[in-house]
């Protein structure tokens, strides 16, 4: 079925792209992955917020399957345009939504445009998809991140293991980066048996030449369990907050 392109006009892209869809506007907040091996920046993840900072839950909640396909695409403009206009050096981390995307190869076509439009490299974005979203199709997913790994983008899958974990996705079409669910991650430090629930999923990662990023890492501990376990990128309040349209710089524990 056949959908309305979304304009790369201002008035589409930084209103409320009524005409596109949406009666309402927001914004973003990025918070940094960091790799601790080198202590950089390794990438930001774009998180949607209200125009002056309102939580996600404010502009999410307005999104439906009527809106959802004019959401998805006018958000990766507005993530690469803002992420632009910061000059962001690393890499950017879009979250998408897979029912929203109904054939990959045409529902990139604003993105393409947009990165052009904002002089963004493509091969510097990630396409993140939360793991806890309901699928009609695992089939379908798939089929998406096949797509985008053969046009160059990254891919990541967020919350594994939050209870939709898609062992079927990993044999399928593994994703280049695996963030686990800060469930998984609070308190690790202290409980042997979620130990070694995530020391199963390490290993899996690494044998299917992915990556694993430690998100929500909130204390010391756990992030020190986590390097002894070798694993270099994490997201969490223990480097930075997310900050509204802007790129925190991160500290690093000693």
């Amino acid at each position: 079925m056949d959908r309305p392109s979304v304009l790369l006009d201002e008035s589409h892209c930084d209103e409320c792209a009524c005409g596109n869809g949406l009666d309402f506007s927001f914004s973003f907040a990025f918070q940094p992955i960091v790799d601790a091996t080198n202590k950089t920046v390794f990438a930001y993840e774009a998180l949607v917020r209200g125009t002056e900072g309102q939580g996600a839950m404010t502009v999410l909640d307005k999104v439906n399957s009527q809106n959802q396909y004019a959401f998805d695409q006018i958000c990766r403009v507005k993530a690469v345009k803002l992420a632009s206009r910061l000059d962001m050096k690393a890499m950017l981390s879009i979250n998408f939504m897979p029912n929203a995307v109904y054939q990959a190869e045409y529902c990139i076509r604003t993105t393409l445009a947009a990165a052009k439009t904002y002089d963004f490299d493509t091969r510097k974005i990630i396409f993140e998809v939360v793991e806890g979203e309901e699928m009609t199709s695992v089939d379908h997913l798939t089929s998406i991140i096949e797509a985008y790994k053969s046009m160059g983008f990254s891919t990541a899958i967020d919350d594994f293991g939050a209870g939709y974990s898609r062992y079927n996705l990993m044999i399928s079409s593994p994703p280049d980066l695996l963030k686990l669910d800060m469930g998984l991650v609070r308190n690790i430090h202290a409980e042997p048996n979620k130990q070694a629930v995530v020391s199963g999923i390490i290993t899996m990662m690494r044998q299917l030449g992915g990556r694993i990023v430690a998100e929500g890492v909130e204390t010391p501990e756990e992030y020190f369990w986590f390097r002894s376990q070798g694993i270099a990128l994490y997201q969490g309040y223990l480097f930075a907050k997310p900050g509204f349209e802007c790129l925190p710089e991160p500290v690093f524990p000693d």
